[in-house]
């Protein structure tokens, strides 16, 4: 479970560069302002998202269950949520709009959300 937040946050940041790079130069002059602005989204949450992988997978023993349902949820979570936005918005460029993605974004954030909801809990189990 180290492994696979290691190997998926480098993968992650690796794709957020790459496609931060793609919509800065090749789909500026193919997006309206708006979906750039979606694109863009997906990207800083999937880079917010490779970091945190990172550090889950540098700091943690992966000993207890709820630590592997966090990186779940990042892992997960950013796929969901990044990919259906980038989807969306390249698809609506071209005329053909996934509609279907819609509800995937908000599932994504739900558990990006529980992910966070997760690592919170880490931190604060032993006080109570």
């Amino acid at each position: 479970m180290i492994l696979l937040a290691q190997i998926v946050g480098a993968l992650y940041g690796l794709l957020a560069v790459i496609f931060g790079a793609f919509g800065a130069h090749a789909l500026k002059k193919l997006l309206s302002e708006e979906q750039l602005k979606s694109f863009e989204t997906g990207v800083k949450y999937q880079m917010y998202h490779a970091i945190i992988l990172l550090l889950i997978g540098f700091n943690f023993n992966m000993d207890v269950a709820f630590q592997q349902y966090m990186v779940y949820c990042f892992v997960i979570g950013t796929f969901l949520f990044s990919f259906s936005i980038y989807a969306l918005v390249i698809s609506s460029a071209k005329g053909k709009k996934l509609r279907f993605l819609g509800p995937i974004t908000p599932l994504g954030g739900l558990l990006l959300v529980c992910g966070w909801g997760l690592l919170l809990y880490s931190f604060i189990r032993n006080l109570v």
